[in-house]
């Protein structure tokens, strides 16, 4: 392949609509162009670099026993109708009307579709398990589409999903896609952390994500420093281990507090420590009201609150709501006397004498005794997980590295195949409901991922697997036979030994040529030119470390292997 014939408009300033790292280093790399809002065009390069991930999906996704079909990605509204998705999804489903006024929708993802197709094929036990996936564009009509690839509307994934005839079948799948995915980041190249994950609105009782570790990461991982426990911080335990306390207080008594409506304030105005204040949340919770309570040093995890109550929608309730329920301005709530549900974190039950809003308007409680003074509904592990907390699989100290999802697997049981009526008959003649699993990757937001965690201040540093090229092989004397031939030459050898080659032969200066080089993000570079021929070497440099050295043309075959397989071992060594 050769610079000078391929499409590939590389860029020296930074488009003004970059805004993360994978984001400008895309389009500077001429690998993606902006079409319009959160949709782009995959340039061949980017495409390139998005066929090699997806090339790994599908060995490790064959191997595992999946097969590949390819579902429309239109899809009937009816379909969506029957799960009740096609109320609940959101604005994110684009809808939209056919000429027969019926309702369709761009697909985001295929639980319907493949479940409309196995119901209609499916009659026995001995048809099961039934295991397929594809790669296709999907489309997610985000609110505010941005980080270039990292999320777009439209975006290349890989969706696979299981059926089978019980749950320790569904167990099977789960295990056999949690084993072909850990092989997929390994063989990409990529540092990644398997993590304990929600379900989303995607439904089902257990997932991971897979997320690849990086500073501009979305996501914050709860990760233990000894074990393999690892979780996103929606889903991530916290352990109470303490036991409840059992010492009264003195009768609590109202204060007043003018103006102090955060925790900051009331712990400044009274001389307590924020510990010792209970921060009383309200929510509301498929529609009906209940209040949450939590040490004031702690946030509540709405997500834990959700599941705790299995609950469809949890919002902070307003301000109004605040107000009717309270008889208070907002900031002043607290549990003594409040006439709704009250949830409290479990780590409330290890002490008392707390300070607390005392619904009334500037002012608070002290010396309250939640088991005493308030009607605590349940008391369960309520609040975001801290670096100070433990893992709560092992005690060991835990750290919060930021992530970058992309991959997510759930066991979905029969979320879909209930509502679609998705059965089967066992070997008994008994109709029996069909089991799923839902196992996804996003192909193109690994491209990206990839770049966020390996870019330096010249451009990307792409692991081997992913890279669009392995070499960028530099001619400085293009206008030389001798340099071109030899460059020919060496080009030729590489494309023998199966490495994707990417001959810069442009009458461009070398600095030029070096900067492009870098950009690209080969992980492998050579250089010919007249004065290397002369000394009768060619110039090697390892893009991922920098380092530069002299391969002899004399015995190039066998030097150029060897280095190579060093550049290669170097990269398995960063993931040891």
């Amino acid at each position: 392949m050769r610079f000078s014939s391929c499409y590939i408009p590389t860029l020296k300033e930074t488009p003004a609509e970059a805004e993360v790292a994978s984001h400008k280093l895309l389009l500077r790399a001429g690998m993606v162009r902006k079409l319009t809002s959160g949709v782009y065009i995959y340039l061949p390069l980017g495409l390139r670099a998005i066929d090699n991930v997806a090339r790994v999906v599908r060995e490790e996704m064959n191997a595992a026993g999946f097969q590949e079909l390819l579902m429309p990605s239109v899809i009937p509204g009816d379909l969506w109708k029957e799960t009740g998705r096609w109320e609940h999804y959101g604005k994110e489903l684009l809808r939209f009307k056919d000429r027969n006024d019926r309702d369709y929708c761009l697909g985001p993802t295929h639980e319907e579709v493949i479940t409309d197709l196995v119901r209609g094929e499916v009659r026995s036990y001995r048809q099961l398990p039934v295991r397929l996936y594809q790669i296709q564009s999907k489309f997610r009509d985000e609110i505010r589409p941005r980080f270039g690839l990292m999320r777009g509307r439209e975006f290349v994934m890989k969706d696979g999903y299981s059926f089978d005839v019980d749950d320790a079948a569904a167990d099977a799948s789960y295990a056999i896609m949690y084993d072909a995915y850990m092989r997929i980041f390994q063989r990409l190249g990529l540092r990644f952390r398997a993590v304990e994950a929600d379900t989303g609105s995607i439904g089902g009782n257990f997932s991971h994500e897979f997320m690849v570790l990086a500073d501009t990461g979305e996501d914050t991982i709860a990760a233990c420093t000894s074990c393999h426990y690892a979780a996103n911080v929606e889903r991530a335990e916290v352990v109470w281990k303490g036991t409840p306390c059992t010492t009264g207080c003195s009768p609590y008594e109202q204060v007043a507090t003018p103006g102090a409506h955060s925790v900051e304030e009331v712990s400044a105005m009274l001389g307590v420590a924020p510990e010792r204040v209970v921060k009383t949340m309200l929510f509301t919770v498929d529609g009906k009201h209940v209040a949450v309570l939590v040490r004031g040093d702690r946030e509540v995890n709405d997500i834990k609150l959700k599941n705790l109550l299995k609950a469809q929608d949890v919002q902070l309730a307003s301000g109004e709501v605040v107000e009717a329920l309270t008889h208070a301005p907002v900031g002043f709530a607290g549990p003594v006397g409040l006439d709704v549900p009250i949830y409290a974190d479990a780590e409330l039950q290890g002490a008392t004498d707390y300070v607390t809003g005392a619904n009334a308007a500037d002012a608070h409680l002290l010396h309250v005794d939640l088991a005493r003074d308030a009607v605590v509904t349940a008391y369960a592990d309520l609040r975001a997980i801290t670096a100070a907390d433990c893992c709560p699989r092992c005690g060991a100290p835990i750290e919060l590295p930021k992530g970058i999802e992309v991959g997510h697997i759930f066991k979905l049981g029969t979320k879909y195949s209930d509502a679609m009526h998705a059965v089967f008959l066992d070997e008994n003649g008994k109709e029996r409901v069909m089991i799923m699993g839902c196992y996804g990757i996003g192909v193109s937001r690994v491209v990206a991922a990839a770049i966020e965690q390996n870019n330096d201040e010249n451009g990307i540093i792409f692991p081997p697997q992913i890279a669009p090229v392995q070499c960028i092989l530099l001619n400085l004397d293009p206008g030389k036979e001798d340099v071109s031939a030899k460059a020919d030459e060496i080009h030729d050898l590489l494309e023998e030994q199966g490495v994707s080659v990417l001959l810069d032969d442009r009458e461009e200066r070398p600095g030029v040529k070096f900067k492009d080089a870098d950009l690209i993000g080969a992980p492998m570079q050579l250089i010919v030119g007249g004065k290397g021929l002369a000394r009768g070497i060619v110039e090697c440099k390892d893009r991922r470390t920098g380092e530069k050295g002299e391969l002899p043309l004399a015995t190039l075959p066998e030097a150029l292997a060897a280095w190579m397989e060093t550049v290669r071992q170097g990269w398995q060594a960063r993931m040891a």
